[in-house]
Parts: C-alpha cells; structure tokens; sequence
C-alpha cells in the first residue's frame, strides 16, 4: 500500500541533556551550542530512517530540518524537499517546525513523523490541530508526552506497519513542563491537548505518573534506610534524578537536587547538578568502585535515556550494568511489565538488556527485565 509520509527533524532537541540542562527551549538551546555541545536529534533521525524500510514516500524540510540527513540514505530517489525554511537557516526555531509542519501537511501525507522532543510535539500539535496523524521520534531532554516510540527503531517499526495499511489511531497526551521551574527543582507538568497516533504497543505506555500519599512516602524511606545499609565506602555513587533517589540522598545526610544528577562519596556530596564532563571527570579520578542509582519514570519504565542524559553511553560504559542500582516503590514498579533504556547508543542499550534488580523497600528486591 503506497504512503506518503512527512518527516521533521528538530536538529536542536536534545541538545541540552549532557550538559544539565533539563531541556533546550529558547536560549538554552543556543547556550549549549556555544558551549560546543554536541547534536543530538540528527544522529536519532539518521537511526530512524537507516531502519525504515525504503517503503514509503517522504516529504521533508531542506537541511538540517530533513534533507541533510536523508541524504544518502537507502531513502535516496524516494523524498522530495519541501521549501518551508530556508536552507542556510541557523539555529532553527520552533516557527520553524510549525511553518514546516502546516506545509507538509497541505501537499497531502498520511503520517508525519517528527524527531524532538515534548517542546518538538506542542509544536506539531499547534499546527496539524489533530487533522493529521503524526508519530515523535525521541530526542529530546523532556519526553513526557505520550505519543513518542520507545525508540528510533521502535517508530520505524509503526511506520512501517502504517504503510502497509493498518492505519488505527489512537489520541494521546501531548505534555510539558514548566523548564523554569523544573531547573529550580519542581515538576510541573501541563497538558497541552492529544495527538492522533498509529495505535501499536512500541509507543510509550503514557506520560509520565507521579505517586504521592502516605505509603509512597513510607516506602520511599524503606528504600533509602535499605540503600544506607548496602552502601560501602570508598564507593562513588552517582545518583539519578527523583524523589526517591532524593530520599535515599537524604538519609545519607546529604542536600541533593531533585532533577539534577548529583554524586556522593564516603558520605560527602562531590559533585552537584552534574552534567556528562562532570560525571566522567569524577569517575576518571576515582580510583575505587563506582555505582549508578537511577529510579524508573512512572508510567514509562525508563531508567536511562530520559532526563538523566547526562548519564551518557560513556558513563554507562565505564561503570557497566554490573553497577546499576535501580530503586522503585512497589506502587510505580507494580504498573511496569518491563523497564526501558534508551540511551542513544543502540550498543549500549543491548548491553544493559535482561534482568535486572530492582530495591522495592526495606530488604525487599524483585527481579524485572530491561527491554
């Protein structure tokens, strides 16, 4: 069955997730460019589309926004360059996305596919307005909302089902947070309105949950007394965002940021609100035994790839699976069938797949597998 598809990149999603950031709206995004920060969404795209079976029909943005990176892919002879922005435009703006978005919907495709984040999705929202079925690739810092693949090979996948005609779709959340209030260490998460998506079981399973009440709380603090009886000194721990590795920082004695990652060391905070250098510099001179504790997003079952980009493929490669600790109250752990990585280095994702074990309170662990 023929299909035409549009496809959107946002060269500037994500770029901000090594460095801390929590997020690359506005200024942010231009901040980690001058800072040398390395592109993110167009290796994601080059993912996705070395996936995509040479299937269907694409319409695509010139340069950095979609042609750039087609370019001398399988998918060669089989796109058509819309002219909605120019070329030599640089650093790209969300009135970029929408204005492509509004163009490639006018010439008739059947899904877009766009590559970004949530910042990425209320700007396709704003401007497709649910006429169209649309489909996110994962780049960005913030991937709250529920309309993303679990990966870029994962949406290759939906696509490719589409193409071949089986077209369900279903409506889902499309979610941001406040990025202001999230640097200063408070969720806030809105719903900006639904997306009609091609219904398949490798899209997220929904925007992000988060538990409160008296039993999360009293769980959270069975972990964390748990957590300060496995710990062993002259260890790195290198701590995750959320509450409840918030509690375990806690019950160590030491002030950690709730959205940062943040690194402790014989009872002492060495590191705070790290980004990648600052994780790696740590771990480069520590000579002794280095551990990651990370806690799975509610609702999703990520564990890497969302929000603690700065804990990098690198990291992850110089610390190992073997030094993962994962720690979740049963309440959040009971809603996931599997935990998920998404790294951006497929190599590294294979390497942390299989059973892992997961801290669910006091001297209680259950076993769940990474997928």
């Amino acid at each position: 069955m023929h299909a035409r598809i549009g496809f959107i990149v946002n060269p500037l999603a994500g770029i901000g997730g090594r460095l801390g950031f929590k997020g690359s709206d506005g200024a942010y995004a231009v901040k980690a460019l001058m800072l040398g920060a390395e592109l993110v969404a167009p290796k994601r795209a080059r993912e996705f589309l070395e996936a995509l079976q040479p299937i269907v029909e694409i319409l695509t943005p010139p340069g950095r926004m979609g042609s750039d990176i087609l370019a001398g892919t399988h998918h060669e002879g089989r796109y058509e360059v819309v002219e909605c922005v120019s070329r030599r435009a640089w650093p790209t703006v969300a009135a970029d996305t929408r204005r492509c978005a509004k163009a490639i919907e006018s010439m008739g495709v059947d899904l877009l596919v766009f590559v970004g984040g949530d910042g990425t999705a209320r700007d396709v929202l704003s401007s497709i307005d649910g006429r169209l079925p649309a489909l996110g690739v994962p780049s960005g810092v913030k991937v709250f909302s529920a309309v993303f693949a679990v990966n870029p090979r994962s949406a290759a996948r939906i696509v490719e089902s589409f193409a071949r005609g089986l077209r369900v779709t279903v409506e889902r959340e499309v979610l941001d947070v406040d990025e202001e209030a999230y640097r200063r260490g408070e969720l806030r998460v809105k719903l900006f309105g639904y997306m009609r998506v091609p219904e398949s079981d490798l899209l997220v399973g929904s925007g992000k949950e988060v538990y409160t009440g008296v039993s999360e709380e009293e769980d959270m603090e069975a972990i964390a007394r748990y957590f300060e009886e496995l710990v062993e000194d002259c260890t790195l721990y290198i701590l995750g965002p959320g509450r409840t590795v918030e509690r375990i920082a806690r019950r160590l004695g030491v002030e950690k940021t709730l959205l940062g990652v943040d690194a402790v060391h014989n009872g002492r905070l060495v590191g705070r609100d790290l980004d990648e250098a600052g994780i790696l510099s740590l771990i480069e001179a520590h000579k002794g035994d280095v551990k990651i504790v990370v806690s799975p997003i509610g609702g999703q079952g990520y564990i890497l790839g969302r929000g603690n980009q700065q804990i990098s493929p690198e990291v992850v490669k110089r610390v190992g699976k073997e030094g993962i600790i994962v720690v979740s109250t049963p309440s959040k752990i009971a809603r996931l069938d599997t935990l998920r990585v998404d790294t951006g280095d497929p190599r590294v994702d294979e390497m942390l797949r299989g059973p892992i074990r997961v801290i669910t309170g006091y001297r209680m662990e259950r076993v769940i597998r990474v997928e």
